[in-house]
């Protein structure tokens, strides 16, 4: 299927091709079956073009079959390439060329690989798609990620995916350049969270774990409503505390809501990451 960041030029799309550097840039391929130096470099471009996801525009013209169009562009050497942006060119290469110097000319008019994750990772955010979204902004570099539009993005993830104690760590922190009515709008969802998550019943129960520490019944209980109201990492390390000194506490009750937790929480959950490791170390 052919990809829609390639095209192959001709009379009838060039212009509308040209048109379209307005929005992205199109970075155009002269090239002829007689110059081997300039077909082995297709592939590459090709490639190099997915890896952009769409940040460029490969337009492929064949000199041969279009050489009205080759003579417009005044092309003297094979293989050439020529970087259109809002309609002008802005670049360009001539004669046989490495991939790595085709990348270094992109660079100087395109945006890095970790911007367009940003930007991939803001249209996730655009169709609720918060948990791709949050994969890709936490691999960012930190560097980014101390950015207050970044770092608000972070938050929401975190808020919609119901990481609610990390979220509150970033909110905390929000320049105050960035607390608009989206960043209160987190605010107040992390709020209702805390409230609904504090009930009377939490409290009683956290009262009467406190005067028992070591009652294992009263810690699975108490757990299971904090993983009910996503106060997660408090429900594993309650258990934890058991478990790390018996396996079998509450005849293997303990061990069952720790990995029914760990489950509901999935495999790319941080903090359920965090006490996997540190049940396997113990079992291994």
């Amino acid at each position: 299927m052919q990809s829609p960041f390639i095209v192959e030029l001709n009379e009838q799309n060039f212009r509308p091709v040209l048109e379209g550097s307005m929005q992205t840039p199109v970075l155009i391929h002269f090239w002829a079956s007689m110059s081997e130096a300039s077909t082995q470099l297709i592939p590459q471009l090709k490639e190099l073009a997915q890896q952009y996801s769409g940040a460029f525009t490969l337009a492929l013209l064949n000199c041969e079959q279009e050489q009205m169009i080759a003579s417009q562009f005044g092309v003297q050497t094979l293989p050439t390439l020529a970087l259109f942006v809002n309609g002008q060119p802005v670049d360009g290469l001539g004669g046989p060329q490495d991939l790595q110097t085709v990348q270094a000319m992109l660079a100087n008019h395109l945006p890095s690989q970790d911007e367009l994750n940003v930007k991939q990772a803001m249209e996730f955010i655009q169709t609720q798609e918060y948990g791709q979204a949050l994969t890709l902004l936490q691999a960012l570099p930190d560097e980014l990620k101390q950015k207050g539009d970044v770092k608000l993005a972070i938050a929401e993830c975190l808020v919609e995916t119901q990481n609610f104690e990390q979220a509150k760590v970033l909110l905390d922190n929000i320049p105050l350049e960035y607390q608009d009515s989206r960043y209160k709008g987190l605010v107040a969802k992390l709020e209702l969270h805390e409230q609904s998550a504090n009930s009377p019943e939490i409290q009683l129960l956290e009262q009467q774990f406190q005067a028992d520490l070591t009652n294992a019944k009263l810690a699975a209980d108490l757990a299971l409503s904090y993983h009910q109201v996503n106060r997660d990492q408090e429900a594993l390390d309650i258990l934890w505390r058991f478990l790390s000194t018996d396996l079998n506490s509450l005849d293997g009750e303990i061990k069952k809501h720790f990995m029914d937790i760990l489950a509901a929480l999935g495999q790319t959950n941080p903090i359920a990451s965090q006490y996997r490791r540190k049940l396997y170390s113990l079992l291994y």
